[in-house]
């Protein structure tokens, strides 16, 4: 690789079904562009419908890199008329975005998007789902670790799979990738996120996940439907997690398993500035508290699960750190943290403003962790499931 080439990288997000190229693109000659341009190359044609080319994080672009994405996009567009190429860039290279219009006007299937704050590609039709794109990056951030988890916790190809309290839709999409289930039903009560959910699968070309809007302590589907069964970072904020898994035990087939994730925020750590962050993370646990919602519940899933029933019971831990992946990543998830927790639900609880000053500087030492080129950020989630007796 040359010098040229290492302050640039480009990376492929199947979640978002975006390619991400960051950095000083500033290559002398067409060839450092090659590893870059087959990496675009490969994932536009492995697309389908809808997929995104961000150019959000590129802090320098020459007219040699243009010149090679350029040509690549045109082909990409012929080979596959059919497919939906969005361009995301800025305003920080304010030439780019009329040279990729001009571009855009000669091909129907490629579109331009600006934006300065966006952090996420579908936004132009969830603009007011502020908090959305965080849920995104922490499926992205969790599933690194989740999707050899789900093996060996017994999900395999060609079962019959219920993500409840599936939220946005976007750990449902994954599990359609890379476990091709038979059937894919997904259950949320928000009608917004099913809304947005069903518009991403409409994008992506997944068409066959039932996205179903019910009550998860109250599911109007018969018994015994499905092989496994999924609830991801939910009965922590239910007041009545037993009643849940009564629902989630009931749909299971028997022999089938229950795979739940659960937090315990009080783990949450940093480095440096451990004491600050410490202390702000044991206070998140008591403000869910004061709400009847148990952040804490991450090592309680063994008595959870054999209280409900089910036996066989596995039960792991993993540590979502700023080393798994692009840090910013992690650092934006903190962020939005802070604001709901130190922001929204401080303000409703009534806390003073002297605290919640303190309270947020946890946050931000938290980032501050993330981000450092010596420091390390940890976000511990408990995975484990239960297997419905025969």
């Amino acid at each position: 690789m040359s010098r040229f080439a290492s302050s640039f990288s480009v990376e492929f997000n199947e979640l978002n079904q975006e390619i991400v190229l960051s950095g000083r693109m500033r290559p002398r000659i067409s060839e450092e562009m090659a590893s870059v341009t087959d990496v675009v190359r490969r994932s536009l044609l492995e697309s389908q419908n809808t997929v995104y080319v961000n150019l959000k994080r590129l802090t320098h672009l020459n007219m040699t890199a243009f010149r090679c994405l350029e040509d690549t996009l045109i082909n990409a567009c012929k080979a596959g008329p059919q497919r939906n190429i969005v361009i995301v860039t800025s305003s920080v290279i304010a030439w780019s975005a009329p040279l990729f219009k001009t571009l855009a006007s000669g091909l129907p299937n490629l579109v331009v998007e600006i934006y300065d704050s966006a952090f996420y590609p579908g936004q132009t039709f969830v603009e007011d789902e502020s908090f959305i794109p965080i849920l995104r990056t922490q499926t992205k951030m969790t599933w690194r670790h989740e999707r050899e988890i789900l093996r060996r916790h017994g999900l395999r190809d060609g079962m019959a799979v219920a993500d409840i309290c599936c939220g946005i839709g976007d750990f449902a999409t994954l599990v359609k990738r890379h476990f091709n289930p038979t059937r894919l039903l997904a259950l949320d009560h928000s009608k917004k996120s099913l809304e947005y959910a069903r518009q991403v699968a409409e994008d992506f070309g997944l068409k066959s996940i039932e996205y179903t809007y019910g009550d998860a302590s109250q599911m109007l589907m018969a018994d015994s439907q499905f092989d496994f069964v999924t609830c991801r970072h939910s009965l922590q904020i239910f007041d009545r997690p037993d009643v849940l898994l009564r629902e989630l035990y009931r749909i299971c087939k028997p022999g089938g398993r229950v795979y739940i994730t659960n937090e315990k925020n009080s783990h949450c750590l940093g480095e440096p500035h451990s004491e600050t962050i410490r202390w702000t993370y044991e206070q998140v646990a008591k403000l869910f508290s004061h709400f009847d919602m148990d952040v804490e519940m991450g090592p309680k899933s063994r008595r959870l699960l054999t209280d409900a029933g089910f036996d066989a019971i596995q039960v792991e831990t993993f540590m979502v750190t700023n080393l798994d992946g692009d840090p910013r990543d992690f650092a934006d998830v903190i962020e939005a943290w802070e604001n709901v927790y130190a922001g929204q639900m401080a303000v409703r609880r009534g806390d003073p403003p002297e605290f919640i000053r303190r309270f947020r500087q946890g946050f931000k030492d938290h980032v501050l962790a993330a981000l450092h080129p010596k420091g390390y950020a940890g976000w511990p989630i408990w995975a484990a499931s239960g297997r419905k007796p025969y």
